[in-house]
Parts: structure tokens; sequence; C-alpha cells
């Protein structure tokens, strides 16, 4: 979900008018599926044909968004897993839903593995990785981000852009990378040398991000974020940079500088997003500063960055759906995050 800071007070007012009816539509859900309903007490999945059609509106051509000149990342592909989650409709944590989900991502990442939530019993992030080489081994760790849970409220809801689209950048960009890095040992295997040294990357796919039964948009930094949280508590200290994708997919994507967002860190962003011809996207700008799985990490001193289109129309609502994404959008996240984690692995 992500919600606005307190020190957005335009932002956490409307927070507040609906944080009630949420709270309320949030623990109907809960007292349904704890009733003996699980899963069947959520709404019917989308079917194949809608889903068909939407996929179609989504590959439409968006022209508001640059067309990145690299061609590292797979946007059809990380379309395609877009669609596999909202497949499965609505995924709040501790569903059977969430969990078939969480299988198939596991087997797409390299080293993939679960990881229990601390003091969330069920909770699992998926996390996988590219271990260091050389020199680059006990230097601290680059993480791509995102979350893989939907919201309980609205019944219904999807997450297309929130965060199906942010999952899916992560699960290709590593791919990406994979490819890079075999290109990369190649060379130096025909040229006689040896790899040259590189950083461990962590893709990590966050439980439980969206608010549990009775939790508070008020209280949202406390009450969501488990995921991140646990993480952040057992790994902080191992890590050297984060970058968190959430709503990185909508039609027209800009992508400011969320509010808090570590400037150094953003600054190296937005030199990838230039380099791979994108940089429209990510204009010269601050957003609103938003309480999203980035704030963890921050507080224990990891600098982090948030890559979030508030402006996105169909935010937390039943209309963030397939139709409502763009596979030029999320191509150009997908390639600014590959050549962005390239680089960082050489720092």
């Amino acid at each position: 979900m992500a919600v606005p800071s307190r020190r957005v007070p335009s932002r956490l007012r409307l927070a507040t008018v609906v944080a009630g009816l949420l709270a309320l539509l949030g623990a109907v859900a809960a007292i349904a599926m704890a009733g003996g309903g699980g899963d069947d007490a959520l709404p019917v999945p989308p079917t194949a044909a809608v889903l068909e059609r939407e996929a179609a509106a989504a590959r439409r051509p968006d022209p508001a968004v640059p067309e990145a000149r690299t061609r590292r990342f797979d946007a059809a592909a990380a379309l395609r897993l877009v669609r596999d989650q909202v497949a499965e409709g609505q995924r709040p944590s501790g569903s059977e839903r969430l969990a078939r989900v969480r299988a198939r991502l596991v087997r797409r990442l390299p080293l993939g593995r679960t990881e229990p939530v601390a003091g969330h019993p069920g909770l699992r992030n998926v996390v996988g990785r590219m271990p260091a080489r050389g020199s680059g081994r006990g230097r601290p760790a680059i993480v791509l981000a995102a979350h893989y849970d939907t919201q309980l409220a609205p019944r219904g809801f999807v997450g297309a852009n929130d965060s199906a689209a942010g999952t899916a950048v992560v699960v290709e960009a590593a791919r990406a990378l994979l490819a890079a890095d075999r290109r990369e040992r190649r060379r130096a295997a025909r040229d006689g040398e040896p790899a040259p040294s590189r950083r461990e990357v962590r893709f990590v796919l966050l439980d439980g991000e969206e608010l549990p039964p009775g939790g508070s948009e008020a209280r949202f930094e406390q009450d969501g974020l488990r995921g991140s949280t646990a993480y952040a508590a057992a790994h902080a200290g191992q890590l050297g940079a984060v970058a968190v994708v959430d709503y990185v997919a909508g039609r027209g994507l800009r992508l400011p500088r969320e509010g808090q967002s570590d400037p150094a860190l953003w600054r190296r962003v937005r030199a990838a997003a230039a380099r791979v011809g994108v940089a429209r996207a990510f204009p010269d700008a601050t957003g609103p500063t938003i309480i999203d799985d980035h704030v963890p990490f921050l507080r224990r001193g990891v600098p982090a960055v948030d890559l979030i289109d508030w402006s996105y129309p169909y935010k937390q609502g039943l209309d963030d759906r397939l139709r409502r994404l763009s596979e030029r959008a999320i191509d150009a996240t997908g390639e600014t995050m590959v050549d962005w984690l390239i680089a960082e692995r050489r720092r």
C-alpha cells in the first residue's frame, strides 16, 4: 500500500478519513477467512479472457514514457509475471493464494529461498542472491526489493501496480543481471583473466507490507511493513544500499525522488536512468514523503530509495488492474534497475 508520511499533512488528513473504513473492511475480510472460509472467502479471481484483454491494453503504446535504448530487461516477461500474480486475485498475507505465488517466485530467483518474518508466524520473505566475487566479498550487499502481498481492502483488490509490477521488476532484473554476469565471466575467461571482483546482490520480495486485520493507516509504519522491518532488523549490518520498487509500471510513469530517499543513492539511480535513455521518467524533482518498505532500512542507517509514482491515479483501489499498466513503463524501470545494479556491484 504505502502511505504518506505525517510530514505531508494534506495527504495524512485524507488517510485519516479513510482509515476507519479500511480497518473495518479489513476486519470483515479477516473474520470471513477466520470463520473457516479461508481463500474461499476471497473474491473470484479474474478470468483468463479478462486477463488477456487487460494484458493487450498494457501493451499499447505509451508515448509519455521514453523508450530505453538498452535491451537487458525483458519487459514482456515481466508483464507476464504481473499477469501470473493477478490471475490469483486478491493475495493478502497468510492466504493460500499468496503461498502459491510465493512458491513460484522462489523458483524464479537465483539461490531462491524463504525467510520467516520474525514476530509474524506464517509470513515469509522470498530472498534470492548473487554471491560476491573476489575483493567484493565482505563488502556490504546491494538489495533490490518489492512487496508481494496485497491489501485486505477493498474486497477484490488485485494490486497490479501495488505491487505485482514491483515484484516482476525484481525477478526479471535478477534474470538480466545473471545474464550480464555470465557474459562478463565468459569475456574474462576468453582473455585469460580472472573474473572481476563484484559485490553481492540480494533480491528480496517482502511479505506483510500491507496492513493486517485491525491495522491502522495512522500507524502504518508500526502495523504494516512487517517483512521489511524484520529483514532490516536481521540484516542491516550487511547492507550498503537498498532500492524498493513500488508503483513502477503505470502509464505515463514519473518517478521523482521520494521525499526521504537517500539523495546520493538517488543521484546514482537517476544516472542509471540517463545511461539507459529514460531520464525523463526520473525527473530531477522531489515528490511526497511516503511511508514504505525503504523506511526500516533508513531507520537503521542503510542508504535506501523508494521508486514510487504517487501520481498513479488508481492506487489503493479496485481499478489497480493489469489494464492500467504500461509495458513501456515497466521496461523503463527495469532497464534502470539493471543498469544501477551493474554499477553498484562495481563500486
